[in-house]
């Protein structure tokens, strides 16, 4: 009734109130009218006039996520429409990154992106920021570190607690402003200056809002936790201490959550994966979980981790230390010589490791056969070698059904005890690590396929098939470099995308390719529903196997134990029917959230390494292309761009339909994956940029 009666022209345009008179609505319902006219608004089906007025919607409208681009303009991402919408800076109408916006389409035209107009902000997305406090002479504001957001934050001096230029702060906003006037806030924490060690990463952990500290009521029942396995904590377990098993994990790490064993019997590997019973201690609703779900996830930032639970739990009691009983859950499986799994066990276990080991350590046991270690070690060298052996029919069985590996080197920042960066390496597989992975994957689709067939609650990690108009865009730019994908037409098999992957390896375009297929997939997720894990090319898959830093196999654990002791009857199970939905969306945000946060601080890290190799020159692959420039990787992984401005030796356009760049007069063309020579020009820390300029 109400759109039918702003649909008739002969009363619209008009306000709220005079709506809501015409329509004999009392003054205590309008708030349900507002509600109701911000519904028809959020649809299209209505627009509101500058003048505040409602009328039927002259144009089309849809709603979706503001997604700001540092240089002004941005676009407005809307679910299920494959393509966003392009917002010049002059029609953001003061939207932030993140706001959900509702957006008036503009007409298209042939052979270009759909362009709209913000039109109003339904939700502001940024409540809070973190960035450097500044003054001038005529007033104090705030520059955001978030370079999407591209307005300063007014503070009047009441409100900034004293904070002096130079300072990072925690803002939180209280206007946001309009075209004519700037957004508001007020200080509401002063991390420290910029000068000052440390603060460059707190202000990462204070700009994603990760938590540092644990309440005092989580670090009381931490507190009360044993330090060492009770007797009456055996009850019912079965005795593994007396199984020969090993951890092996990095270097540096603390918490150790998993531990593996093997033994050949002539026909079968009987492969033990064990991994830390951390339900055992920490119970559902306690405040021990409520907070590990609050957190979701270990945080490994570049000078620190914040970890799921508290230190006395995941580097004490839960954490597999060697020559120790320690409570476990554990998936004993037994693979024929083909690398399939014949049978499976899952039970609750005590487990005692016989020695910790590191990847370099088992590393230089299996590839060098005169290594020291190989002595040392001497009881666990039969046991490594078997490890070796399976982690290779394992690989093979998954190859050869369509898991596609991506093998990009990872970059570790080495700093000093000041936070400066040192050195950076990037750090790629190796057999141990290679090792470990293929175990832990295993045992992850061992558990996830046996509650599947049991038809009970649980928590999977999902991969979906990639969109269909990514892949046939993926096969259109390989096409350039004479590659090709069959049976693209409507769902790519991921056994195409792995084959690609190893037509190009060992090739110069081999980085690029790989880049540009990881960008065609999807991201993966935690679901309720088994979907599958495309790019592992696995039907079952749930992550099972690390408690202490990941809170979905915390939750998983305490299903499969209750499902051992013949607990989850027809209340529990309804009971997580209705959990696990949120916990769900919850790890899953919390993930992605750790994800952007790792990767800010080691971009940051990077840009402050090469603050002090400007000038320098080095040999690079490119990486990137776009329209103002090319981006090029150097061997230790710090990325930097060449704007078109810095490649002297001629007038450069970007070829989009090749992802080529070439010179107008002397013919030359760069391709993704060529090898350049480049010179370090600049480096900004807070924009986490490097740049570079071509060498001729």
């Amino acid at each position: 009734m109400l759109y039918e009666f702003i649909c008739d022209e002969q009363y619209v345009p008009m306000k709220l109130k005079e709506i809501a008179i015409l329509l004999d609505i009392p003054k205590e319902n309008r708030a349900e009218l507002e509600e109701v006219l911000d519904a028809l608004l959020a649809d299209g089906s209505i627009e509101v006039t500058v003048k505040g007025k409602y009328r039927k919607a002259t144009a089309q409208y849809v709603t979706g996520t503001f997604l700001a681009n540092p240089r002004g303009f941005g676009f407005v991402r809307v679910e299920g429409r494959e393509e966003d919408i392009f917002i010049s800076e002059r029609d953001t109408n003061s939207a932030l990154h993140g706001d959900t916006v509702q957006v008036a389409l503009e007409a298209p035209s042939p052979g270009r992106r759909q362009e709209g107009v913000v039109v109003r902000i339904l939700e502001h997305a940024v409540k809070e920021l973190v960035g450097t406090f500044r003054k001038n002479r005529m007033r104090s504001f705030v520059v955001p570190d978030n370079t999407r957001l591209t307005t300063e934050i007014y503070v009047s001096p009441e409100r900034s607690r004293g904070a002096m230029p130079g300072h990072k702060v925690l803002v939180t906003l209280t206007s946001y402003g309009d075209q004519k006037h700037l957004p508001e806030g007020r200080v509401t924490k002063i991390i420290g200056h910029i000068s000052d060690p440390g603060t460059d990463i707190l202000s990462v952990v204070y700009g994603y809002d990760l938590p540092l500290e644990f309440p005092e009521r989580v670090l009381r029942q931490a507190e009360q936790v044993p330090d060492e396995v009770r007797a009456e904590d055996l009850e019912g377990r079965k005795d593994l201490r007396d199984v020969q098993m090993v951890t092996i994990d990095g270097e540096d790490a603390k918490d150790l959550d998993d531990a593996v064993s093997l033994a050949f019997d002539g026909t079968y590997y009987h492969l033990g994966v064990h991994i830390a019973d951390v339900s055992h201690y920490v119970k559902e609703h306690s405040a021990l979980d409520c907070e590990a779900l609050q957190r979701g996830t270990s945080v490994y930032l570049a000078d620190r981790v914040i970890p799921m639970l508290p230190r006395r739990l995941s580097n004490g009691i839960c954490s597999l230390n060697a020559g120790e009983d320690r409570l476990a859950l554990s998936c004993l499986m037994k693979i024929d010589q083909n690398g399939t799994i014949a049978a499976h066990e899952i039970a609750e276990t005590v487990i005692r490791v016989d020695r910790r080991m590191s990847y370099t350590e088992v590393k230089n046991i299996l590839e060098d056969p005169e290594h020291p270690l190989r002595g040392a070690c001497a009881p666990l060298v039969p046991m490594l070698e078997e490890m070796a052996e399976l982690s290779g029919l394992l690989r093979a069985k998954r190859r050869k059904r369509g898991a596609i590996d991506f093998d990009f080197p990872e970059a570790k920042v080495l700093l000093d005890e000041n936070g400066i960066p040192v050195e950076i390496k990037a750090y790629e597989q190796n057999v141990a690590t290679r090792l470990i992975g293929d175990f832990m994957l295993a045992a992850n689709e061992t558990v996830a396929e046996d509650f599947y067939w049991q038809e009970a609650p649980f928590l999977y990690r999902t991969h979906d098939t990639p969109d269909p108009e990514k892949i046939r865009a993926l096969a259109q730019f390989i096409s350039n470099y004479g590659y090709g994908m069959k049976g693209i037409s409507k769902e790519v098999h991921p056994k195409e995308l792995q084959k690609l992957l190893a037509r190009i390896e060992d090739t110069p375009e081999e980085g690029m390719i790989s880049r540009m297929t990881l960008r065609s997939m999807r991201q993966a997720m935690y679901t309720t529903d088994c979907t599958g894990h495309f790019g592992l090319a696995a039907k079952y898959y749930c992550h099972f196997t690390s408690p202490i830093r990941r809170y979905p196999d915390l939750q998983i654990h305490r299903i499969i134990k209750e499902v051992l002791h013949g607990q989850l009857d027809e209340a529990r199970t309804a009971h997580y029917h209705e959990l696990l939905g949120e916990v769900a969306a919850q790890c899953s945000r919390t993930e992605r959230r750790a994800d952007e946060a790792e990767r800010d601080t080691v971009k940051m890290k990077k840009a402050e390494y090469m603050k002090h190799h400007i000038g320098e020159e080095y040999d690079a692959v490119i990486s990137g292309m776009t329209s103002y420039g090319m981006y090029a990787e150097l061997p230790n992984t710090v990325e930097g761009l060449i704007h078109v401005s810095r490649m002297y030796d001629d007038r450069y356009y970007f070829q989009q339909d090749t992802n080529e760049m070439y010179g107008i007069a002397t013919g030359r063309v760069f391709r993704l994956g060529d090898t350049i020579r480049i010179r370090v020009t600049g480096a900004d820390k807070d924009a986490k940029t490097v740049d570079f300029e071509l060498v001729s």
